[in-house]
């Protein structure tokens, strides 16, 4: 961006290099600057650029996008780290790309480290099993056995 300033002011009459300094403005990414930070587990909403007519999610496995009624996405945390989103118009044009940052979430966890095993327990306000990435195989299938059984029960109970 400074080269394009720099050559510019030198070399192009004041009312062409207002024109090139408007057309780098006017290209660039709106979303570029903006990084989202999501919790992980958790969903945030954003508005879809205008005209965008596909998204690409560069990690499935950090976020998840789905699309609802009048361009709003859904952004749902998946697994820690930062990956990034660009929004594409008809022709395939970029219109806009933004960061996405997966982070722990902020209630009350405890870890409990077991030698080199680890468990996580939710305490808001009494201390749960909690299925956390990273947690010894033991422990997360144990807890997701658990929270399987509770909802089949759920369902069942629901007439489902």
């Amino acid at each position: 961006m400074r080269a394009l300033l720099a050559f510019a002011r030198r070399s192009i009459r004041p009312t062409t290099r207002a024109a090139a300094l408007l057309a780098a403005v006017v290209t660039a990414p709106a979303w570029a600057a903006d990084t989202m930070v999501v919790m992980l587990d958790q969903a945030t909403i954003t508005k879809m650029p205008e005209r965008a007519s596909t998204l690409v999610i560069g990690n499935p496995l950090i976020a998840d996008v789905s699309v609802q009624a009048g361009g709003l996405l859904v952004v749902t945390g998946k697994g820690y780290g930062s990956t990034n989103m660009i929004a594409l118009d008809r022709s395939g044009a970029v219109l806009a790309e933004r960061r996405i940052e997966v982070v722990e979430a902020q209630d009350r966890i405890v870890v409990v480290y077991r030698g080199v095993n680890r468990e996580s327990y939710s305490c808001t306000p009494n201390c749960e099993p909690r299925i956390t990435l990273g947690d010894s195989q033991d422990h997360f299938n144990r807890t997701m056995q658990q929270s399987d059984a509770r909802s089949a029960r759920a369902q069942a109970a629901a007439g489902h």
